[in-house]
């Protein structure tokens, strides 16, 4: 960082636990030193049972906005001022803005996603088919963006019942998957934090059996650490186009960044700011 923290410099941050692992920073700050706007990102580790207390705190020191990563995207709703329509309907927020003293609860994921997606392979969603696994917060973003931009969309989780209470949920034209559904659909998204550093990624792939993927249809994969997560290795080993999770990082975060400053943010200071494009 080539600026210099003064009293007027604001707090920006992403807020979970854990939260060690989080590029967000790195997003966050380069994006304020390209603009010369007054304000640092930390990765802040705040426990479910702190959670009201860090954002009424960070709201009363005047804080820009966090970014919001497991396991605080549903409990955030309960803190928010101001909830979005898109939040409310998702049920989950992954951007608080604090604004003279109230906080505002966003989504960016699914936008984020399909913007990654355009970025990375040209992905048009209309008239496309997609099977999108897992049921939490980054799968329930990422199916409202498709199902929104005329993709038709399944769902297949681990627990059936998940699945099911998701499409109730959701509704919008959303179905069940079953694995055979995978071979066939144009584009498959995993969703689940399986395959991150850390978790056992062979767990997805016991769900997801590589073979009923195909060639030609793209693969992405909202985990990006590592880069080469089991799913992605798989899915290229019988040609499929591949994304990997930094590009949603990237986008989710331009698209909150944008939000707290008011002013267009370059992807490709953030892109920067993570060692640049790895996309097969």
């Amino acid at each position: 960082m080539g600026r210099e923290i003064s009293g007027s410099t604001r707090l920006a941050g992403v807020v979970g636990w854990p939260i060690e692992h989080s590029l967000s920073p790195a997003l966050h700050n380069a994006a304020f030193d390209a603009a010369s706007f007054d304000a640092i990102s930390l990765a802040l580790k705040v426990g479910q049972d702190r959670l009201s207390d860090a954002i009424r705190g960070l709201c009363a020191m005047g804080a820009v906005g966090v970014s919001v990563t497991m396991p605080h995207k549903a409990a955030v709703l309960a803190l928010a001022d101001h909830v979005d329509p898109l939040v409310e309907r998702l049920g989950v927020a992954n951007c608080l803005t604090m604004v003279d003293g109230e906080v505002f609860a966003t989504s960016t994921d699914g936008q984020g996603c399909l913007d990654s997606l355009d970025e990375a392979v040209g992905f048009v969603p209309k008239g496309s088919s997609a099977v999108v696994l897992g049921a939490g917060g980054a799968a329930s973003a990422i199916i409202v963006a498709l199902l929104d931009a005329g993709c038709r969309v399944k769902v297949l989780t681990r627990r059936p019942e998940a699945a099911e209470e998701l499409v109730q949920r959701l509704g919008g034209g959303l179905s069940v998957a079953v694995p055979q559904d995978l071979g066939g659909a144009d584009l498959v998204v995993n969703a689940t934090p399986l395959g991150m550093d850390g978790t056992k990624g062979e767990g997805l792939l016991a769900v997801l059996d590589p073979s009923l993927l195909s060639r030609g249809q793209i693969v992405l994969d909202t985990v990006y650490a590592p880069a080469e997560t089991p799913l992605l290795l798989a899915a290229r080993a019988v040609g499929a186009k591949t994304v990997g999770g930094l590009g949603m990082l990237v986008h989710q975060a331009r698209r909150q960044l944008e939000g707290w400053m008011a002013q267009p943010v370059d992807p490709n200071v953030l892109w920067n700011a993570v060692g640049g494009r790895n996309e097969q």
